[in-house]
């Protein structure tokens, strides 16, 4: 069975929004490969990162969980709580060997991977199923050099190499994430960028560049505590046009990369005749002068909605999905069934004979008492890996986002997202208006907090208990700060703003 599988590549880039290709409609950029891409296999336009930092996302590609469940938090791959008994994080908060090399290794896959590794050694240790094809390069290059020449080379030498077994090949691209070198004066990684034309001939402003009434505090406070990473404070229009520009470029530079791959992946089918499922993403995206925001770590639709396109055997062509997506969650399932590997019992969830069921694992739900009837569940980490195929007959009905921010002076510093077919519900710990709630239907710029507004009470308490129901499920402390009703204890109060911002 094995010689009849098709390889796998999973192509990663650094901070890609999703609406960032022209296959989305953007008209600001060219980007032929990614567009080819979308064009032979599906687009999925609501698909959602685990967390908007590298290091926890690309976590979640290898775990099949949200960074609160892996063992993954902040940028250094580390945290202080790990769920016990979560596949893929030990005790400690390290992470273990990882389901997707376990799974695929076992399958008699050659499972290699370009880059940092994030898990939480800079490169992967021996055992983890994986094996290092090119070295890491300096901090942020992801291991690939400026003149792209020993990246291309590897990369190219190996996908085009003759092989008895098929391949897992996780390939990180380290653009646009140059755009946050760019934002402090200095080159991305990748090499200097040529002057941007007039601030005419830029990319407009998005239409929710102003600043929404009633948004959240906590993003801001943050945004002002870090004027390295956002030294967007005294930026006028034409500054952000120009941003939008260099980031366009980025992306462009990392179409050029995915151009070479796809090329050596056509070649190696044209010799050996093995299909090959190609899975391009991002491990998050960049807010790109919406909301005035550069970088990651806010909770807006820019920052948290990645591409998502897939290529290949089984894979229906030319088509645009809107069913939710979370990468991190539904990537190894879905990867699972595009290849007919089998998921270990002790690792599936809601794929499978009997059809998917959202956060329940083999042993099936675990009850407990509605938090709206004045309960807090007990956070408990179901059985199974929560990650649902995108091939499942079912699409998943939520998707959870995470986000933290370690900073000095702040503490639990942290916020969720759980958004549905249309509504979007965001909370933070502590903050100024720190719930959110948007009609992404009739508001998809996010600009007008429904939560602001008594006469959505049922729809805000709707989506309190629904994350209240996930944080339970999937063992995530967090839940401790959604304000659902609770009539046997008093909640905890969120956090002052620390004095010091």
């Amino acid at each position: 069975m094995t010689a009849q599988r098709p390889n796998v590549l999973v192509v990663l880039t650094g901070q890609q929004t999703a609406d960032a290709m022209g296959a989305a409609g953007n008209p600001y950029l060219s980007t032929p490969h990614m567009d080819a891409l979308a064009a032979a296999g599906t687009r999925y336009r609501r698909a959602y990162c685990g967390q908007p930092l590298c290091a926890p996302s690309r976590t979640g590609l290898l775990t099949g969980r949200l960074p609160s469940a892996s063992g993954a938090a902040d940028a250094a791959g580390a945290t202080g709580t790990a769920a016990d008994g979560a596949a893929g994080a030990t005790a400690d908060g390290a992470a273990s060997e990882p389901p997707l090399g376990r799974v695929f290794a076992e399958a008699g896959y050659d499972c290699v991977y370009t880059g940092s590794w994030h898990l939480p050694e800079h490169e992967a240790p021996d055992g983890r199923g994986f094996r290092r094809l090119h070295p890491t390069g300096t901090e942020g290059t992801d291991g690939i050099d400026g003149a792209d020449a020993g990246f291309t080379r590897t990369v190219t030498g190996f996908l085009t190499r003759p092989r008895s077994r098929p391949f897992l090949l996780l390939l990180p691209l380290p653009e646009p994430h140059g755009i946050s070198a760019w934002a402090r004066g200095q080159d991305p990684s990748t090499g200097p960028l040529p002057a941007p034309p007039p601030a005419a001939l830029c990319p407009p402003l998005p239409a929710n560049h102003p600043r929404a009434p009633y948004e959240a505090g906590l993003p801001r406070l943050a945004q002002r505590a870090r004027p390295h990473t956002h030294p967007t404070a005294e930026w006028r229009e034409d500054d952000w046009r120009r941003y939008r520009h260099a980031y366009y470029t980025l992306v462009e530079r990392a179409d050029q990369q995915l151009g070479t791959v796809l090329a050596a992946v056509r070649e190696h089918r044209r010799w050996s005749g093995r299909e090959t499922v190609v899975v391009f993403t991002s491990d998050h995206g960049d807010g790109a002068g919406a909301h005035g925001w550069n970088e990651k770590w806010a909770l807006f639709e820019e920052v948290v909605r990645v591409p998502f396109l897939i290529g290949g055997p089984g894979v229906a062509a030319g088509e645009v999905s809107d069913r939710l997506l979370s990468v991190g969650e539904d990537l190894l399932p879905t990867l699972c069934d595009l290849t007919g590997v089998p998921l270990p019992p002790d690792l599936a969830g809601p794929t499978g004979p009997e059809g998917p069921t959202d956060r329940v694992g083999p042993a099936g739900p675990t009850p407990s008492p509605s938090p709206s009837a004045g309960h807090q569940p007990e956070p408990q980490l179901r059985p199974g890996l929560p990650g649902r195929s995108v091939l499942a007959p079912e699409p998943r009905e939520t998707v959870v986002v995470e986000t933290r921010w370690e900073l000095p002076g702040f503490e639990d510093a942290l916020g969720r997202m759980i958004r549905d077919e249309r509504h979007k519900y965001v909370c933070y710990a502590w903050g100024e208006h720190r719930e959110q709630l948007f009609d992404l239907t009739e508001d998809p710029g996010e600009m007008v907090n429904l939560a602001a507004d008594a006469r959505n009470a049922a729809l805000l308490d709707r989506f309190r208990t629904l994350l209240a129901e996930h944080c339970a499920g999937a063992g995530d402390p967090f839940g401790r700060f959604v304000p659902v009703r609770d009539t046997l204890a008093p909640q905890p109060q969120p956090a002052p703003a620390p004095n010091r911002v």
